[in-house]
């Protein structure tokens, strides 16, 4: 039967081509809208980490010495010495330093002219927690971290464009004012978002499509950073005037992020009783004040937290859904047209024997073979509206691309939009009476 249904909707949808154009027209335009901003938010919003995130944590502590009204969460980041404290005590499996800072790099050796880039200040458990791999070489050892060592990983990019692609270890490149052995070069990578700098909803890095970023193309030992480049970190926050003469390491700001990672539910209730009882701790010794809250958010709770997809973006996928919703209405309207249209086909077949349902069945048939064929459509308008969104200048411009499961959803809301856009249609074609239809012929 339904190989019968299907060749009526055929001769039903080929019997107007001009209704049918506009009823296709109208699905696909509402599908190519909202599967736009859809795709958008599903390579923004996405888990950065699959395999790893459940075990990625944030700390965060309050070192503000008075507490304000409105200041009910802690910083987004630490002061040096309660990052370096938590870090030294190694309660967790792995834990990462990060500090970011923009400086002037060269190799000696190359004819490349300097270029100011953005160095990552970190330690040698960086690159395991975050499942970072070495087309050449590898990480500095966690004795480097503590003795200053002066060694550096670089980008792929940065490899390509000092040394055209070539194994760089064992080079030296000059970060500042300080020469850098090279031990390790990264393939290309790049999470989505940059979870491990997100931090004050998108302030420190001026708004939260930054997060799209590409990452440092320098990565050095947090000590090592510190030596080489400490005047050109920026504080994230001060409870007292930044004396640039002070350095970062004594000064009253938070700028340090901490990343841990704790491998089962038993090892995060040990780790969050640890940072409180160092909470309490600074509060014994004067540094904190009591009443103090302290945070372990896992690294999705920490993006929702930030709220690291644009505010645009999100508003953008509602206004698109919304007219997909009056899309539907006005296929809906068309398709009740082009069901009353056929009152005399439709009397024939009930006087004939067809059932109420088998009436039903048949405009559904006829509904589904609409969304398909808007689906179809949608697919172009989808394509051609990331296409567009590629050219705007937007960080996260490159990284918007039509994907398989995007393009299975896509026949799949076409194909539910146009059925719950035919339910109605289709019950009223069941209610049309045979005797007045079978009369008027």
């Amino acid at each position: 039967m339904f190989g019968y249904y299907l060749e009526l909707a055929l001769k039903g949808l080929a019997r107007n081509k001009i209704l049918t154009t506009l009823m296709v027209l109208s699905i696909a335009m509402g599908i190519g809208t909202s599967m736009t901003t859809l795709t958008i938010m599903h390579a923004l919003a996405g888990d950065p980490l699959p395999s790893r995130s459940a075990y990625l944590y944030y700390p965060q502590l309050d070192p503000f010495p008075t507490v304000a009204a409105d200041h009910t969460e802690p910083p987004d980041v630490m002061d040096y010495r309660s990052a370096v404290d938590l870090w030294e005590a190694g309660r967790a499996d792995r834990q990462a330093l990060i500090a970011s800072s923009p400086i002037k790099v060269r190799a000696p050796d190359t004819k490349v002219p300097a270029a100011m880039l953005s160095m990552l200040s970190t330690t040698s458990d960086f690159f395991p927690m975050f499942k970072v791999s070495f087309k050449f070489g590898g990480a500095w050892t966690p004795e480097e971290d503590r003795s200053r060592a002066r060694v550096v990983v670089i980008s792929s990019s940065l490899n390509e464009l000092l040394f055209g692609g070539a194994n760089s270890v064992g080079r030296i490149i000059r970060a500042r004012d300080a020469d850098l052995r090279i031990v390790g070069v990264l393939e290309p990578w790049r999470p989505v978002p940059l979870f491990y700098e997100v931090m004050g909803g998108g302030f420190l890095r001026g708004n939260t499509a930054d997060f799209y970023g590409r990452p440092e193309d320098i990565l050095a030992p947090f000590s090592t950073g510190l030596d080489i480049n400490a005047p050109a970190f920026s504080p994230f926050m001060c409870w007292q005037p930044h004396d640039e003469a002070v350095s970062m390491m004594k000064s009253s700001c938070v700028w340090v992020g901490l990343w841990v990672e704790l491998g089962d539910s038993a090892k995060v209730r040990s780790y969050r009783e640890f940072l409180d009882g160092y909470a309490k701790q600074q509060v014994a010794l004067g540094r904190f004040v009591a009443g103090k809250s302290t945070r372990l958010r896992s690294l999705m709770e920490w993006l929702d937290y930030n709220g690291v997809v644009p505010s645009d973006v999100r508003l953008q996928t509602w206004v698109a859904f919304s007219f997909l919703g009056m899309c539907l209405l006005n296929a809906a309207g068309l398709l009740l047209a082009s069901f009353l249209r056929r009152g005399y086909e439709i009397g024939t077949r009930r006087a004939l024997g067809a059932t109420t349902g088998d009436v039903f069945f048949q405009h559904m048939v006829e509904a589904g073979l609409l969304g398909v064929l808007g689906g179809i459509a949608g697919m172009m308008l989808t394509l051609l509206g990331l296409y567009l969104m590629r050219l705007q200048p937007t960080p996260y411009a490159d990284l918007i691309r039509l994907d398989l499961g995007m393009s299975l959803t896509i026949i799949a809301l076409s194909m539910v939009s146009a059925l719950l856009a035919g339910v109605l249609p289709a019950i009223r074609a069941c209610r049309v009476a045979p005797s007045l239809q079978l009369k008027a012929l």
